[in-house]
């Protein structure tokens, strides 16, 4: 029986237009006192990882300081920035209804994300999708590195076991997160991977977006 519905963030509910990224290089100049020349892979990585591999390109050190000054920077600069994400972003398409459509059935939703979590609350809430979704029972990249570890915690958060659950992202690394750690996952092609690579992932299901409402439903509730 299905209890609880884990989306991921960025590609997966919405984009931001580019602006993430500036925000990224500006919390990281800010910590750091050195520019960002270039950055990690992005790709399905956590904020964590990606902070100590572009730290690291950078011959910068990393430690736990660095990282929790860079995650109030971060989250700062969501929240001066909010209305520029506003103008600049979007939410992708059907994802306000896909979120609405659940919550309707009564069924519990939050977020597995490689965001921290005042970046994570900006960005939902600045497109109104935090209506929805049950922050608290969430998990962020304060709260580990690895996408399995991170659904570990959000369903130790919600109570939920793994066969309780569904997880859509974007990434093959969402699709292994989701498998190492029992997680029946559809991925959702509206990132930078093709849906043929998602499914040769592993996915359970992959959809091409959001917008056929009944395509969403029938994956989450298979």
């Amino acid at each position: 029986m299905l209890e609880l519905v884990l989306w991921d963030i960025d590609h997966t509910l919405m984009a931001t237009g580019g602006l993430g990224r500036e925000l990224w290089a500006d919390a990281f100049e800010q910590v750091t006192g050195v520019a960002m020349r270039e950055q990690a892979d992005v790709t399905g990585s956590t904020e964590r990882v990606i902070l100590r591999e572009t730290a690291r390109l950078h011959g910068i050190n990393f430690d736990t300081s660095l990282f929790s000054r860079f995650t109030e920077a971060l989250g700062a600069l969501h929240v001066r920035r909010a209305a520029e994400l506003r103008e600049r972003g979007h939410a992708l398409p059907g994802a306000a209804v896909a979120l609405a459509a659940l919550a309707s059935r009564g069924v519990r939703q939050s977020v597995v994300t490689g965001n921290v979590r005042a970046a994570a609350e900006v960005k939902l809430a600045v497109f109104g999708l935090d209506t929805y979704l049950a922050l608290d029972e969430g998990a962020y990249a304060e709260d580990d590195e690895s996408r399995p570890g991170l659904l570990r915690t959000a369903l130790a958060r919600a109570g939920v076991a793994p066969e309780g659950a569904v997880f859509l992202g974007d990434t093959p690394a969402d699709v292994a997160g989701g498998r190492e750690s029992g997680v029946r996952t559809v991925a959702v092609a509206t990132g930078r991977i093709s849906a043929g690579a998602l499914r040769d992932a592993g996915a359970d299901v992959v959809l091409d977006d959001l917008s056929d409402m009944d395509r969403v439903l029938a994956a989450v509730d298979h």
